[in-house]
């Protein structure tokens, strides 16, 4: 990370994964192209969930090269007065691998579920009744995690290396 002064702690990244509205996934796709793809994701300890179609192009890019890197952005602020943004944001580096075990297929649906729309868990069995066979749910073993932040206190100054008011 270049601006070692608005690096956060692991932990901190781990919070922008959780409370992010989406995430971008990028992959390489099979003639060695970059693509990537905004996904409603979850996090569960060292491994975050998404849900998608069983086929498609970002499952071909997967199966093809499993390698993937994950961008998350919580709150963010423009600066009416400066030419700037505080951010905060975290980057995940990990290995896609497509669930195969229904306990556990049904596992990250629920925390997905339970996250996203939580509203409507009384919905939920009738939904993996109906749906869990031509559901693909993807685990991204985190590899490395790394979070940044900008943001400013109370009296305008930059809160670097960590600070918080």
């Amino acid at each position: 990370m270049r601006r070692k002064d608005r690096e956060m702690t692991e932990e901190f990244a781990y919070t922008i994964s959780d409370k992010c509205e989406w995430a971008v996934v990028s992959m390489i796709d099979p003639q060695g192209l970059p693509y990537c793809v905004p996904l409603s994701i979850v996090r569960n300890e060292r491994s975050i969930y998404f849900h998608c179609a069983k086929d498609g192009f970002k499952v071909e890019c997967l199966r093809n090269d499993p390698h993937v890197c994950v961008s998350c952005v919580g709150d963010t602020c423009r600066l009416l007065d400066e030419f700037t943004t505080e951010f905060e944001s975290a980057t995940v580096r990990g290995v896609a691998v497509e669930v195969e075990d229904d306990a556990e297929k049904v596992h990250a649906l629920r925390l997905l579920c339970q996250r996203h729309t939580p509203t409507n868990m009384a919905e939920f069995d009738d939904a993996i009744a109906k749906s869990l066979s031509r559901t693909a749910i993807w685990r991204i073993d985190i590899s490395e995690i790394s979070g940044k932040r900008k943001k400013y206190d109370s009296h305008g100054k930059e809160m670097k290396f960590g600070r918080s008011e």
